[in-house]
């Protein structure tokens, strides 16, 4: 049976709203931890230029394949295995990446390495959209994201709500630069990266 994610039902039509504009000059993009599938199959039916390219931890992938394989999206990539750990990636040609409620559940290492993965990924001017709760300058947005932060670490030390401005440090790093911050709703935010080599 098909694993289902209400949240990703409900934050869908927000995030494609800004995702519209993002990637209306994009070809390809890279979902990283694709999970249920529910986005992939959603963003790809609107963004019928661009080819999307699901993927997943290969515990589970089985699913998302499931999903994916149902909805008969042209322009739906079959899902690949993916983890942020593994060496070396695939090789993929991409020009823009996103990810969705990942970075507050894998370890501030892996963290970097996603930041490192995707750096090396993407082209100048490629562009890396990550969305989820984030904290700004040290400080929670949210009551409700401070109990989801304290939650997340009695479950996992290493997991936690990660802060804007350690996010763009390591991203700068791989000369990704953080270009726009859309807050959305449920106290959540929708960053947008964009690959610049020459400044």
């Amino acid at each position: 049976m098909k694993s289902y994610s209400e949240a990703a039902e409900r934050n869908k039509r927000p995030i494609l709203a800004v995702l519209q504009q993002v990637f209306a000059d994009r070809s390809m993009v890279l979902e990283i931890g694709s999970g249920t599938g529910q986005h992939a199959a959603y963003f790809a039916l609107d963004l019928s230029h661009l080819t999307w390219q699901p993927s997943e931890h290969p515990t589970n992938l089985a699913g998302l394949r499931e999903r994916c394989n149902e909805r008969l999206v042209p322009n739906l990539a079959e899902p690949i295995p993916l983890d942020v750990d593994d060496e070396p990636w695939p090789i993929l040609t991409v020009d823009a990446a996103f990810t969705a409620n990942t970075l507050h559940i894998i370890s501030w290492p892996q963290v970097c390495r996603l930041f490192t993965k995707v750096g090396s990924l993407l082209p100048e001017g490629g562009a890396f959209c990550t969305y989820g709760p984030f904290n700004i300058d040290g400080e929670f947005t949210s009551k409700s994201n401070a109990n989801f932060d304290a939650a997340l670490r009695a479950r996992d030390a290493d997991s936690g709500i990660r802060d804007v401005r350690d996010l763009t440090a390591q991203a700068k790093i791989h000369k990704l630069f953080l270009q726009a911050d859309h807050p959305l709703p449920a106290n959540n935010r929708l960053l947008i990266w964009r690959k610049i080599v020459t400044l």
